[in-house]
């Protein structure tokens, strides 16, 4: 059974950054068939993720490095990921992701900031062995309340390049579009 991840590096609980990786995500599990684990909001974890050891974390680490697919997501910072992620994936040695496919999703106050995700997260992910193979996804936030389209946009373009994508994406609304709201922690 495949299974699917979410993992949310906003320092803000609950943020947009995590809606949008967990709509992406429903949209992957509708068309893969995966099934939602629950979301990972780093903010919640804060403490723990700097420290060492912290053994609080690692079923965290061992729900990614499992997963058949992960969104791994977070807002623009200095034109780059979040602290709290880089501490979260930093607790991976090289190639610790091997057989994960990683979708990277950073939400953009501007379009200046669209080509970060692709130089910034991907390497590090790829670095972990995570396969990347679709484009990763800048999603502006000005357009947060048009992000149905956004996210539509994105997955009729790159949802295809997928393993395992045999069907369309269910439209919102349809069986499996919701599943992720569902499993929220």
């Amino acid at each position: 059974m495949s299974t699917i991840s979410v993992i949310v590096g906003n320092p803000k609980p609950n943020s947009r950054t995590r809606e949008i990786a967990e709509e992406l995500a429903a949209r992957v599990a509708a068309r893969t068939g995966a099934t939602a684990h629950p979301t990972v909001d780093l903010i919640e974890h804060a403490a723990a993720l700097f420290s060492w050891p912290a053994p609080g974390i690692d079923p965290l680490l061992e729900q990614l490095r499992t997963a058949t697919y992960a969104v791994i997501a977070t807002p623009t910072y200095k034109a780059s990921y979040t602290g709290l992620l880089k501490a979260f994936l930093d607790r991976y040695p090289a190639q610790a992701l091997a057989g994960v496919t990683a979708i990277p999703v950073f939400t953009t106050a501007s379009d200046e900031h669209a080509l970060a995700v692709e130089f910034t997260l991907r390497p590090l992910l790829v670095e972990l062995g995570a396969s990347v193979p679709t484009r990763g996804l800048a999603f502006p936030t000005p357009k947060f309340d048009r992000r149905a389209e956004v996210l539509d946009e994105w997955f009729a373009s790159q949802g295809r390049l997928l393993p395992g994508a045999a069907s369309p994406p269910a439209a919102a609304g349809e069986p499996g579009a919701a599943s992720l709201a569902g499993a929220r922690a």
